[in-house]
């Protein structure tokens, strides 16, 4: 139930967006701010696309096989934008049209002939709700300049004319979705791509000019001082510096000094990804990340101009980083971000992982590749994050749990951004009193039951073991017990086995190691007796580039009437 704090803080959340749109519309309708879109005279430069390609999928595609984000629609001849997509989120990929890449990579007459037809198709027959949505079409409007000359080269003049008035609806898209775009994350993107049109197309300059004060502002707003974003989605970093990147190449090339903004992002932005990243390549599962595009982040740090170490601590973006050898562990100790910020945002307050070289250990379970996916709303939940549970609560609360009163401003922001979290720990503390150990705590289970989580990690110096302490500390006098949870989700590549009546649980690594968690004997503080162990129960891992994959968890149950903290620790116990 809502309680009266949460009704408010909703109701003048639902003003204050209501507002800020109204504002924002008004000023696009009449054109303010040099974000008029008016179709291109011609193309005058090709930026860099520094997505990674495979030739290979162009014949899937000249085939009438089109796989994206894990589904796979066979035209048999047909259009594919004349048919039933098979998922939203393989509609917003086909619509976005970054897959021409792979084509161009090609090479080839017959994939430049097929290319320009999938965009006659396109501009003759699309429609539906992926052709408007404002991140689609600044995607969109990036891959047509990008891949323009795969497109447009040695096309007749009505081709050419068509294609550029498709590329000025998008831009129009995007012009208002700059201003008036309720989600942070796609006012940016919508920017970016007026910025590439700006100084790729005869006849956009005034567009770009204006784009490129949108740009600035945003940037400054978005992307923290330790180059994490807003948001706190690590996945939203990468896909960012794909794009902005390239930018910075063409400003340079049209001979237009970039927006200090832009140089700004690009040299904090690889630091914060090298911080996120694991042995496996691949970036931790906070706040939206689901699999992450290795070859991409790949690219992007060889192409980092400084090369530069990962940072060990985020303390704007709430990461920290511990590592000792092959060994790294990446928590989250921050609170949660914004409200308008927050549609991806997860209650997962410090939660980590774990990883031994390539091979994953503990994780969380990420997210699933589409949005309208029903585990997706789940997998924001503290249950899906490696840390406690109480009482099968989340340390947070998001719009879809607003009731009663709160109905009218929570259903509001529901449509305008998705499910928000809009309350959580109001206190994060994070320290490291050695180079090895994080001591943090977080204030998120105040509220509902009064107490404070505290954890405390400790990595040994030879890389070969992690040392960890929660307690459940009261924020009053006396402590009412509830049911917990201690909960540590398993990589599916994990081979877990019970012990020792449940004190140990033996593990297998994809890399051969052989490691054991440990529940330490004296782990029950204020126990009175209680025999604790540990289970092994189902999870699921909803970040595999496969899809999601069936994993195990390690559970720890206890009561917190009579459980104050408890000691644990994961071993290696032989190397590969």
């Amino acid at each position: 139930m809502t309680d009266a704090p949460d009704r408010w803080r909703l109701t003048g959340l639902a003003l204050r967006e209501a507002g800020r749109t109204l504002r924002a519309e008004t000023a696009s309708l009449l054109g303010l701010g040099g974000l008029r879109a008016r179709t291109p005279r011609r193309l005058v430069i090709v930026p860099p696309d520094m997505r990674t390609c495979d030739a290979t999928i162009a014949d899937d595609i000249y085939a009438g096989y089109f796989v994206f984000g894990g589904r796979t629609l066979a035209t048999g001849g047909r259009s594919p934008f004349a048919l039933e997509p098979p998922s939203e989120g393989w509609a917003d990929i086909l619509h976005g049209f970054s897959w021409l890449r792979h084509l161009r990579a090609a090479d080839t007459a017959l994939a430049r002939a097929n290319a320009r037809a999938l965009v006659d198709e396109y501009l003759r027959e699309a429609h539906g709700p992926a052709l408007r949505k404002p991140s689609v079409a600044a995607r969109r409007a990036i891959s047509f300049l990008c891949q323009s000359p795969l497109i447009v080269e040695g096309a007749d003049h009505a081709f050419y004319q068509r294609f550029l008035r498709g590329l000025a609806r998008d831009l129009a898209i995007c012009a208002r979705a700059a201003r008036a775009a309720p989600r942070p994350i796609v006012r940016l993107q919508a920017a970016i791509a007026l910025a590439y049109a700006g100084l790729c197309c005869e006849g956009c300059e005034t567009l770009g000019r204006g784009a490129t004060k949108v740009l600035a502002r945003e940037l400054d707003r978005q992307v923290l001082a330790d180059g994490g974003h807003v948001g706190r989605n690590p996945r939203t970093v990468l896909d960012l510096l794909l794009d902005l990147l390239p930018l910075k190449q063409v400003y340079l090339a049209r001979g237009v000094d970039p927006p200090e903004a832009l140089i700004r992002a690009i040299d904090r932005m690889p630091p914060m990804l090298r911080l996120l990243r694991h042995g496996d390549g691949t970036l931790s599962h906070f706040n939206g990340t689901g699999s992450t595009p290795v070859d991409h982040l790949t690219t992007l740090l060889f192409y980092d101009e400084g090369r530069a170490s990962p940072l060990q601590r985020g303390l704007i973006s709430g990461y920290e980083r511990l590592q000792a050898g092959a060994l790294v562990l990446v928590a989250d100790v921050g609170a949660p971000p914004l409200p308008f910020a927050a549609h991806e945002a997860a209650a997962g307050c410090l939660s980590f992982e774990l990883t031994s070289g390539e091979a994953r250990l503990v994780v969380n379970l990420g997210a699933p590749r589409e949005h309208a996916d029903p585990l997706a709303r789940a997998a924001r939940d503290t249950a899906a994050h490696s840390t406690i549970t109480l009482d099968r609560a989340s340390c947070g609360r998001f719009t879809r749990d607003a009731r009663g009163l709160g109905r009218l401003p929570a259903a509001f922001l529901e449509r305008r951004f998705g499910t928000l979290l809009v309350a959580g720990a109001g206190e994060v503390q994070a320290k490291r009193p050695e180079p090895l150990v994080l001591e943090a705590r977080h204030d998120g289970w105040a509220a509902a039951f009064d107490l404070v989580h505290e954890r405390r990690l400790a990595l040994s110096p030879a890389g070969d073991g992690l040392a960890g302490r929660d307690r459940l500390v009261p924020t009053s006098g006396g402590v009412s017990g509830a049911p917990a949870a201690l909960r540590f989700h398993l990589h599916p590549s994990v081979r877990a086995r019970r012990t020792q009546g449940g004190r140990v649980v033996l593990l297998g690594l994809s890399n051969g190691e052989t490691w054991q968690f440990v529940l330490e004997t004296d782990a029950a503080e204020g126990a009175e007796g209680a025999r604790l162990e540990a289970r092994l129960e189902e999870s699921l891992y909803l970040s595999a580039t496969d899809g999601a994959r069936k994993s195990c968890q390690i559970v720890v149950a206890f009561d917190t009437g009579t459980v104050a903290a408890l000691a644990w620790r994961f071993e290696r116990l032989t190397r590969a």
